[in-house]
């Protein structure tokens, strides 16, 4: 008895002293939105989420599509969850320049066990919902939570070997590159031709002003922001916008590690504390050693690369409020408008997708691969390990929930009712992926040193 309370606690104390995270805050607002939905203030929760979102200068309204004000729905799907796809693509382009990416020796095995896990699943999809609107979710499975994925990870502590986290992260990295494109193919309406090409205008501004080393954050803020508004009116999902914008912001800083070193040593020995006018409620510098000062100020901003430096300032604000306001508007199931019959449909679907589509073609591609000797054996990964570890790419939740939204026409009785049924497939999908990926783990992995 004694044993399985330290099977149960182990894990829970390791999550519990965990520093809140996304993955944290995106359960909470999961549990809030489903209490919500399904309690007498349902009605106020639906109110709220077709709340018009209003930023008005004069007679130009900002946050509007063809002169409608956004839902707060539409704003964090397609306003607030551009940034998340912002800092994704920000991600993106850092692990091919210098990440598991970089190469194509190194990238191969993520990239081949990515196929499999986009592939796959689709065809579990089809082989519930082939025809009908029904069919229109096949991509919805198609997903990878790396925050919740690398959580889960996290409950195993230090049994889990490094190169099983970085195929994890490098896999979902390809991931979301087959999410994008997926969501820029088969997501986007009628394009219209003029604002595609102002966009694609401001898009080679901001690639040439990164070649001419502007290194504004400010400069890549107010033109990303035009470009999004650009795609909001050309027809292309306006998340995409934020992709081609980080690829856009320079991954290089003015000053390197070595060059920095050297100036912050001679700016310091200028400096000398017997200058400083001092007293218990004052002390003034002189000119110079303001000037020295801010030298040392700009001098440590360059030393940062844009693209570093704007992924660092906006990630607490992606995890901390965009990631839960995005699933405290997307997870609010109601159970009551969910008839039995339609659970062998959308919802088994889903499931059958994320857990044997995701983990059977995760494993598989990779393994072929492996066997053929076309991509060396990852040291630390064994048959069953990487089996486990392919559970875990089930975890969907995020980008699942988001492509659902894409995928079913929430204007209509039989598009939300739909949409209801993927939400709990996800849910359902993600929530038994991530447990029987954990178990697993825990059966092939090492035993921790006590």
């Amino acid at each position: 008895m004694e044993r399985t309370f330290k099977v149960i606690l182990k894990p829970l104390q390791r999550f519990a002293i965990q520093k809140p995270n996304a993955s944290v805050l995106l359960f909470l607002a999961t549990i809030l939105a489903m209490i919500l939905a399904n309690s007498p203030l349902q009605d106020r929760y639906h109110h709220f989420l077709q709340f018009p979102v209003k930023l008005v200068f004069g007679d130009f309204s900002i946050f509007s599509h063809h002169g409608e004000p956004l839902s707060m729905l539409a704003f964090v799907n397609d306003a607030l969850m551009a940034v998340f796809f912002f800092t994704i693509g920000l991600e993106i382009k850092q692990e091919v320049l210098v990440g598991e990416l970089q190469s194509f020796r190194k990238a191969l095995l993520p990239i081949v066990a990515a196929i499999g896990g986009m592939v796959v699943p689709v065809l579990f999809y089809f082989l519930v919902c082939h025809e009908g609107p029904e069919a229109n979710g096949a991509a919805i499975p198609m997903a990878t939570d790396i925050a919740f994925a690398l959580a889960v990870l996290g409950l195993l502590g230090k049994r889990v070997p490094l190169t099983m986290r970085i195929f994890l992260t490098a896999l979902a990295v390809v991931d979301d590159i087959g999410g994008i494109i997926i969501i820029a193919l088969f997501y986007s309406g009628h394009v219209s031709l003029q604002p595609l090409l102002i966009s694609a205008f401001l898009l080679l501004v901001l690639y040439l002003g990164g070649k001419m080393k502007i290194y504004n954050r400010l400069f890549y803020y107010a033109l990303g922001f035009c470009v999004w508004m650009l795609f909001m009116e050309s027809g292309i999902h306006p998340t995409i916008a934020g992709v081609l914008v980080a690829f856009t912001v320079p991954a290089k800083p003015k000053i390197d590690l070595e060059r920095f070193t050297g100036d912050m040593t001679e700016y310091l020995s200028m400096l000398d504390s017997n200058d400083v006018k001092s007293c218990d409620r004052a002390s003034v510098l002189t000119s110079h050693q303001i000037q020295v000062l801010n030298n040392i100020h700009m001098c440590t901003d360059h030393s940062i690369s844009p693209l570093q430096s704007i992924a660092h300032r906006l990630h607490p604000w992606v995890n901390n409020l965009i990631l839960p306001l995005f699933a405290f508007v997307n997870t609010g199931v109601t159970f009551g408008d969910i008839r039995p019959e339609s659970l062998i449909h959308v919802p088994l679907a889903i499931v059958l997708g994320l857990i044997a589509g995701k983990s059977l073609g995760i494993f598989s591609f990779s393994y072929l691969f492996i066997r053929s000797g076309i991509i060396p054996k990852p040291q630390g990964l064994s048959k069953r390990t990487l089996f486990a570890v392919s559970m875990l790419g089930g975890i969907g939740f995020t980008v699942a929930l988001f492509i659902a939204n894409l995928s079913f026409d929430s204007t209509t009785e039989q598009g939300i009712d739909l949409l209801n049924q993927a939400k709990l497939g996800v849910f359902v999908g993600s929530f038994l992926s991530g447990l029987t990926g954990y178990l697993l783990l825990r059966m092939v992995l090492p035993k921790e040193n006590s």
